[in-house]
């Protein structure tokens, strides 16, 4: 009984929000068999450091390697589907003005539930840059024709890598910057499957509280932003925002 008063007690504060940022983590793509970062190092690859297969030297020294990885991951992720989480946070967005989804997660997962407006911070396994950086936004069907691997870049001829945020590499500066001020501004923030802990990410719960939103933390376990958040709803993604969707639609009437 008491989850049920907390979800219509957040439903009461997302109906009349004219603002609402939906901040997510791994948790949210776990629902839908996706491993995090480091539980997709079994097998094969358990016996690789992260930092092999995620800093820029490591692709320097072995592109090969890196790449397969990567495209391991990819093909995983394109396997996967959106989980009622996803689509309850679609459904968000369409019974509220203005929903932003800014996620750490890089499988694309929010995008193919038909979320429209997502900011990536880690970038996603779906696109690929070259290694130079001058040209972006490429997919999978770009560099269909080339039998080589890594692949080349169709502009300029350089390597390709995944277009995800390496270890020791800053986040997207436009991305972040957006993220920031969306979180400075909104009505309410509501957090989703993420530890707490991977900073930048992690430190705008905080922005957002400091600068009045009301923050709404969902997660198994009590977390790091539990805390400070001014409801926490426990439970999965996949169950709590379903429901939080529906009371929210009750609300509105």
């Amino acid at each position: 009984m008491a989850m049920q008063d907390d979800i219509a007690a957040a439903a009461r504060r997302l109906a009349p929000a004219t603002s609402v940022v939906v901040l997510t983590g791994a948790g949210v793509s776990r629902e839908s068999g996706i491993p995090t970062f480091r539980d997709v190092q079994t097998g094969l690859w358990a016996r690789y450091d992260p930092a092999q297969l995620a800093t820029r030297g490591g692709f320097l020294r072995d592109p090969q390697l890196v790449w397969a990885w990567y495209d391991y991951r990819r093909r995983m992720v394109e396997a996967a589907e959106p989980n009622a989480g996803h689509h309850a946070i679609v459904t968000l967005a369409r019974l509220l003005p203005a929903v932003t989804v800014v996620t750490q997660n890089v499988d694309g997962l929010h995008q193919a539930a038909g979320s429209l407006r997502v900011l990536e911070l880690h970038g996603s396994l779906r696109r690929f840059k070259c290694l130079g950086g001058g040209h972006d936004g490429f997919t999978a069907a770009d560099f269909a024709g080339q039998a080589e691997t890594p692949p080349h870049c169709p502009a300029c001829g350089d390597l390709l890598r995944p277009d995800v945020v390496w270890f020791g590499e800053m986040l997207p500066e436009e991305v972040l910057a957006e993220a920031t001020a969306l979180c400075g501004a909104c009505d309410l923030l509501l957090v989703v499957g993420t530890s707490g802990v991977v900073y930048p990410a992690a430190g705008l719960p905080g922005l957002a509280r400091r600068a009045g939103a009301y923050v709404i933390d969902v997660n198994p376990q009590r977390d790091e932003i539990a805390g400070d958040a001014d409801l926490f709803l426990q439970g999965p993604g996949g169950e709590v925002l379903p429901a939080l969707a529906e009371a929210v639609r009750r609300t509105l009437g």
